[in-house]
């Protein structure tokens, strides 16, 4: 047997050893490296293809929603127009320019009367001598129009010669009052100011650009460098009644960039390779004994290190666990929370302390046995480590008694809402022993550094708030305050004289800016109320909404803030600030209310208020809490004329069709992406998508919580339509926002300011 066993390995060493091992081996690498460069050259121009097809697709597809975003604003203007047939030429002005200033890439705005003249016309400058042409021209274009009535679709020329000069093409959009047409809303864009709008200069400075229509190609944009006509691209623009497609064609120096260096040195590196590799087996015929020993030695330490890593990995989970649960430790949560404190101190945070505990566990544990306990406690473990982020430490304390600490607050909000999905998760029963149990938890909260400076302190106050909770009922919730009955006092003296805010109108509107990042002005502002209390001075929302939730008249507080914001729009009327849109925000009671749409028309009505100056908001949360009945209602507020934008939005729900069935027209990208958009990739890449995807939707983007000069860049970098933010300005009573429009925005000296 030892003979058998010995002759293979002999037989291998005699093989490994011979002198024409190297030469093979040479030989074998110059066949490989021969069919590697066939490949890698295939694969390259594979991949070269690709990358255009991309290029093409994404280009096509900013047309298609670009086009698509002109064609709806067209179709507003057609149904305003149609809705109002004796609308003044003034009037109209107004709107078109609006549009203009939203939609910049027109080169004019046009009312087409139903003989086919075009009557009005914005801007007059450079279009003087279209007034009043047959736009009906031929009779192809006669019959298109006429098409275009029946059928109530936009009309596309094609591409044309402009009667104001160059090429270009023109969208009309029907107007059709109680079946008689009064002509159409015509946009005219100029090809060259399209191109130049649309396509980004890198696209201009590495492809050849072609549309070609109905078979026939119709405008070039031709690079600088010379063109690889054996690579191009095309494909069609899926705009209905547009009969196009785009063609790109790239430049000889973006394939090479492409193609890159590797077809070129991997070959030759391969070759070098297998040079390198003759000579190691040359070397390792000398040494082959010597390493085997080696090896084997290395291999017995390596096995060795390994056991006393694990070991070590071991003690220390056993260290820092639970070893029922599964959760951190009471001893590693508050070593963990004392390093927290210190982070929180010097980055000026809050952090939550949040004590939990089980009602009726120790009934149900003296009742059903300790293994009923043991188990109910690691289901418990399970939903409540759901929570476990980079932010959220869940830890098992003893007994029936959890700690949850919550890291990096900006607000108050933000801890409630972990406490709301905290109580959620005992909505559903617990399955122990094959028997369903309903188990609640009862919560006190500590948060820092208002409720104590180092982690005992905190401990110990989320523990007294913790059992002033129990002592009012169990089953929810209670903050820790100094002199927590004399605030109760206070708190509910209040709720008390909440009624009398409404009746004395003690409620006021501060309104914060939002910058128009295209314009650099302010377009917009946000109306944000405040209590101006005879006796405590001005409150912030956060004294007294939660009160009037809880009382029920958030629905009047809702009603007077349409009311006065109607009134101070209807104040600016025809001056320096007649051109804002004031945003209002609603809360869930406010949308349930089956008046909010008539109370809102009736304010517009009553102050003679356009609906398009008025927008509401809504938090992502609250607007797909009940979407069956949100879209009725919102469908309703969007008919009316009002804009409707989603605050808030990318908090973690995952459905986004709400945004292809709503009525949209901006989202609000939640302030924790922008907090650390320059500084997180992650946070980058999700706000640049969220633009994306809403301006592919034909819907605006603004961005809230903005307080650098760095953060502004990046937004409008990326195409951010608006900009929100103490950077750009707090919160202000009418007098000083009048007077920092008056002034205009300056942002250099606002990024001194403190955020």
């Amino acid at each position: 047997m030892h003979n058998e066993s010995s002759n293979p390995s002999r037989g291998l060493s005699r093989a490994l050893l011979h002198p024409v091992l190297p030469a093979i081996l040479i030989l074998a690498f110059v066949v490989l490296t021969v069919g590697f460069w066939r490949g890698v050259e295939s694969q390259a121009r594979h991949q070269i293809q690709l990358t255009l097809q991309a290029e093409t697709s994404a280009l096509a597809r900013e047309l298609q929603g670009d086009f698509q975003s002109h064609v709806r604003a067209l179709r507003r203007m057609a149904e305003r127009r149609a809705a109002l047939p004796s609308l003044p030429q003034a009037v109209w002005k107004i709107d078109a320019d609006n549009h203009l200033r939203d939609f910049n890439h027109y080169q004019a705005i046009e009312w087409v009367d139903s003989d086919y003249r075009i009557r009005w016309i914005t801007p007059l400058a450079g279009n003087e001598n279209v007034e009043g042409f047959n736009v009906a021209f031929n009779a192809e274009r006669l019959a298109s129009l006429q098409r275009a009535t029946r059928t109530g679709q936009v009309d596309f020329s094609g591409i044309i010669e402009l009667r104001q000069g160059g090429t270009g093409i023109v969208v009309y959009a029907p107007i059709v009052h109680e079946g008689t047409s009064l002509g159409y809303i015509a946009g005219v864009f100029r090809m060259e100011g399209l191109i130049e709008a649309l396509i980004t200069p890198r696209i201009l400075d590495n492809f050849q650009v072609e549309i070609i229509e109905s078979g026939t190609n119709r405008f070039v944009v031709v690079p600088d460098a010379p063109v690889t006509a054996s690579i191009e691209q095309t494909t069609a623009l899926d705009v209905p009644g547009l009969d196009w497609h785009l063609r790109l064609t790239p430049t000889q120096p973006w394939v090479e960039s492409h193609r890159g260096e590797w077809p070129h040195v991997a070959p030759l590196g391969l070759m070098g390779l297998g040079v390198l590799i003759s000579a190691l087996v040359w070397l390792a015929q000398l040494i082959m004994r010597r390493n085997q020993a080696l090896t084997q030695a290395q291999d017995a330490l390596q096995e060795e290190v390994y056991q006393r890593e694990s070991v070590q990995q071991d003690l220390a989970r056993i260290e820092s666990t639970d070893s029922l649960t599964g959760l951190a430790n009471r001893r590693f949560f508050m070593e963990d929370l004392t390093h927290t404190l210190a982070i929180a101190d010097r980055h000026f945070r809050q952090v939550a302390l949040i004590m939990l505990d089980l009602d009726r566990f120790q009934i149900l544990n003296d009742t059903l046995g300790h293994h009923f306990g043991d188990e109910l406690l690691i289901k418990v473990a399970d939903r409540l480590n759901r929570f476990s982020t980079e932010r959220v430490l869940v830890a098992y304390s003893s007994g029936d008694e959890f700690m949850i600490s919550q890291q990096h607050i900006e607000d108050i909000d933000e801890v409630i809402y972990l406490l709301g999905q905290i109580k959620q998760c005992f909505a559903e029963p617990f399955i122990v022993q094959e028997q369903e149990h309903h188990v609640s938890a009862t919560l006190g909260v500590a948060v820092y550094p208002q409720s104590g400076l180092d982690a005992d302190i905190l401990l110990r106050n989320a523990d007294v708030a913790l059992y002033r909770a129990k002592e009012s009922g169990r089953n929810h919730y209670q903050f820790y305050t100094e002199g927590m009955q004399d605030r109760e006092v206070r708190r509910l003296e209040l709720d008390k004289d909440l009624n009398k805010a409404l009746s004395e109108d003690q409620l006021v509107l501060h309104f914060q800016p939002q910058l128009d990042l295209a314009t650099q002005q302010i377009g917009s502002v946000e109306a944000l109320v405040r209590w101006q209390h005879p006796t405590r001075g001005l409150l912030p929302p956060a004294d007294f909404i939660p009160l009037a939730e809880e009382s029920g008249r958030i629905s009047d507080i809702g009603r007077w803030v349409a009311l006065a914001a109607c009134r101070q729009l209807a104040a600016w009327q025809g001056g320096p600030l007649g051109h804002l849109r004031v945003a209002i925000n609603l809360s869930g009671r406010e949308l349930e209310d089956p008046d909010l749409v008539e109370n809102i028309e009736n304010a517009l009505r009553n102050n003679n208020v356009s609906a398009s100056q008025l927008e509401v908001e809504l938090t992502e949360e609250i607007f797909i809490e009940n979407l069956e009945r949100n879209l009725d209602q919102l469908k309703r507020l969007n008919q009316l004329g009002v804009h409707l934008a989603i605050d808030d939005f990318g908090t973690g729900y995952s459905s986004l069709a709400y945004l292809r069935d709503f009525p949209v027209d901006l989202l609000k990208i939640d302030r924790s992406f922008i907090t650390r958009v320059t500084e997180r990739h992650d946070d980058a890449i999700i706000t640049r998508a969220v633009i994306n995807l809403a301006h592919n939707l034909g819907i605006q983007v603004a961005a809230e919580g903005i307080e650098t000069e760095a953060q502004l860049s990046f937004l409008r970098t990326h195409r951010c339509d608006l900009a929100q933010g103490y950077l750009i300005g707090r919160p202000l009573p009418v007098r000083e926002l009048e007077s920092l429009v008056a002034k205009g925005v300056d942002i250099g000296d606002l990024s001194h300011q403190s955020p």
